[in-house]
């Protein structure tokens, strides 16, 4: 009697054990997705900002006119972003709402995560090279700096540049957790030193 008392007491606390692991678990995905959601939804904020400053920005004075669409490397940012804030929305819907997580849902959040970091961070590393040689000039070439003529216009493209830099480090961070969502679905590789169990059993019987 003892005996089965003290059985089921141990299989009450493991259950009691198991349902503590598991509540700890949502917890974990719940506080998990939320951050999620506030990494997809922060961008647009940022991207359309970015957007915007750089549609808007045009300058002219007796040196002559400059606008974004003089260079490729300005409206490449401009369709950057757009396409970022676009996949930043439809991505936070969907992240919003607590779903099972599939393995090609898993796959498809760790591609495009990927893709679109790459996309905004070539944007903004583009745009920083064009900014430093409008600062700096081309001495070598005879190519003066174009911010000495153009200062508003220069600090229009600092201000874009730093806000489509902080959207970067939002889509670094979401690439993270794409990737641990997606690797934790896979089992840990099994140790490849495993010993084998039928070969030390034929050598203890040899012996």
């Amino acid at each position: 009697m003892d005996k089965g008392n003290g059985v089921e007491a141990t299989r009450s606390s493991i259950e009691m054990e198991n349902s503590v692991a598991d509540e700890e678990l949502e917890d974990r995905a719940s506080l998990l997705r939320i951050v999620e959601t506030f990494l997809r939804l922060f961008p647009i904020a940022l991207c359309v900002t970015a957007l915007v400053i750089m549609l808007k920005n045009s300058e002219e004075n007796e040196y002559g006119s400059l606008a974004y669409s003089d260079l490729g490397a300005f409206r490449y940012l401009v369709h950057a972003n757009g396409i970022c804030a676009g996949y930043s929305l439809f991505s936070a819907v969907i992240v919003a709402v607590p779903r099972p997580s599939t393995m090609p849902k898993a796959w498809a959040f760790f591609l495009l995560d990927q893709v679109l970091t790459y996309i905004i961070l070539v944007a903004g590393a583009v745009l920083a090279q064009v900014l430093y040689l409008a600062e700096k000039g081309v001495p070598t070439a005879a190519w003066n700096s174009v911010c000495d003529s153009f200062g508003s216009f220069c600090h229009k493209i600092k201000a874009s540049l730093v806000i489509t830099f902080v959207a970067v480090v939002c889509y670094v961070l979401l690439s993270l957790i794409s990737s641990y969502r997606l690797f934790s679905k896979y089992d840990a590789p099994a140790p490849l030193n495993k010993p084998n169990k039928d070969i030390d059993n034929v050598a203890a019987f040899n012996g």
